[in-house]
């Protein structure tokens, strides 16, 4: 069973599954134990549900295409009947959802089997999982390191082989990030691509999965992006499912290249080294590669992106404060999200009117880009995965001082709206995870997957999990 687990992707798992090399309660069961093995020492998986899964394997699983696969769920923003959804808040430690939300009753009904959530940092508003609810999840890669965030413990557990892939969310780079920290392929879709959350509501941030392969993430993408009654932010649908775009032939794309954050700041080399080695690759497959990177409009970028993050998490903090009729204390927000919180007390609805107009308008400048060009291939991070500690949302003068450089290059495709991918290309001189970043024009998923499938054959990454970890 361990052979077969961590050899094959989730994909490969479930195909096991159908062929009747092994039934679904057996591989429930091995993930459980992987489960209580490892997660002692990563702090990945925050509440659990293994007798509630068993139950529902021996009643009879959905005849999906991910029939008995096990899976866990980010604890933000996503519901799971029965589990504790704490958004990694002291303040919402006691909340219990009561249903499962939209996407993880789609998860369900392609016969995935939840096990549990996953740790992250309070709101999602860090780079890094280290919440003082839950403490901080941690990278196997380097138990000393940050699984980066938010979806830091989903990355976690799928690279330590607890799960083969897990859900997660992208509001800055949450699921881009910890991607490249742990070695994974992480796919932040279109807005109001997925199945998961109003996009008017929280407009930066979408929902979708880390996973070990690209194909992985194609058929979670079909599964979470099928059209559904309602749905607020229509998008335009792809002319065929995902999953036929792995192996598809991308043609010959016109690729731009940078290595500099938005500001036109230098990155740290390792990072520039693994976007320029993809470069050459992708000059090698017959792609047109030249250096050239969107004129960022800044000061736009920033105010939509600073109230885009924020806006959301205040309202939802006030909402919790009106169900508990109190005021808030001292004790019920990390210093980092508090500081957050009052600084938007202080702004008005004008003022968020404004950052939608920045918003707006950052979208249409940086998607002109995309007119001449295809593809904008940049590193993931500008810098290499960090120590715990050095991200520490507890700590103001860390965060401010930090924070910024981890989300530089993923957070303005959450202000444009437009997919972007991180790919497990690289390692830095430690020999830490490096990721590649490739950003498309807005709902051109099929062509990151094409792309991403074509790098991934021409140059292979290990799905194999991380463990014993290092310490």
């Amino acid at each position: 069973m361990q052979e077969l687990f961590d050899a094959r992707d989730m994909t490969g798992l479930a195909e096991a599954v159908a062929a009747g090399e092994v039934s679904p309660r057996e591989v429930v069961e091995f993930s459980a134990a992987r489960l209580a093995e490892r997660n002692p020492a990563l702090n990945a998986v925050v509440s659990t549900r293994i007798e509630q899964a068993l139950d529902e394997v021996d009643a009879g699983l959905p005849d999906g295409p991910l029939r008995g696969v096990p899976f866990l769920i980010k604890d933000l923003h996503a519901d799971v009947a029965g589990l504790p959804s704490t958004e990694g808040s002291r303040l919402f430690a006691d909340v219990v959802a009561d249903r499962d939300s939209e996407l993880v009753r789609r998860y369900r009904a392609a016969g995935l089997v939840v096990l549990g959530k996953t740790n992250i940092p309070e709101f999602g508003q860090n780079a890094s999982t280290e919440p003082l609810l839950f403490g901080p999840a941690r990278n196997p890669h380097r138990l000393s390191h940050s699984p980066g965030g938010s979806s830091g413990g989903s990355a976690a557990a799928v690279a330590a082989g607890i799960v083969p892939a897990a859900h997660g969310s992208d509001g800055g780079g949450s699921l881009r990030i910890p991607s490249s920290m742990t070695g994974l392929v992480g796919l932040k879709p279109s807005r109001g691509r997925t199945a998961a959350g109003n996009p008017l509501e929280a407009p930066l941030s979408v929902q979708h999965a880390l996973t070990r392969s690209v194909r992985d993430t194609a058929l979670l993408l079909d599964i979470a992006s099928a059209p559904w009654p309602g749905a607020p932010l229509p998008i335009t649908l792809p002319q065929r499912p995902y999953i036929r775009e792995v192996g598809a032939d991308p043609g010959r794309l016109r690729i731009a290249v940078s290595t500099t954050t938005p500001t036109g700041e230098p990155v740290h080399p390792d990072c520039a080294a693994v976007a320029q080695k993809t470069a050459a690759l992708l000059a090698e497959l017959g792609h047109e590669v030249t250096a050239d990177a969107p004129d960022y409009p800044m000061e736009s970028l920033m105010a939509a992106f600073t109230m885009g993050m924020a806006v959301p998490m205040t309202v939802q903090i006030d909402e919790r404060l009106a169900r508990l009729g109190r005021e808030l204390r001292d004790d019920d927000l990390e210093a980092l999200p508090r500081a957050i919180y009052d600084r938007i007390k202080t702004k008005s609805a004008g003022d968020f009117d404004v950052s939608m107009r920045e918003l707006g308008r950052t979208a249409a400048q940086v998607g002109a880009f995309f007119t001449d060009h295809d593809l904008l291939l940049t590193p993931t991070l500008a810098q290499p995965t960090p120590p715990l500690g050095l991200l520490d949302a507890n700590d103001l003068q860390k965060a401010w001082q930090h924070g910024g450089v981890y989300g530089a290059i993923t957070s303005p495709f959450n202000v444009t709206g437009q997919p972007a991918i991180s790919l497990p290309l690289g390692r830095d001189a430690t020999g830490m995870p490096l990721g590649v970043q490739l950003a498309a024009p807005f709902g051109r998923e099929d062509l990151l997957i094409r792309i991403a499938s074509q790098l991934e054959t021409a140059q292979p990454w290990s799905i194999a999990p991380v463990w014993p970890p290092v310490n």
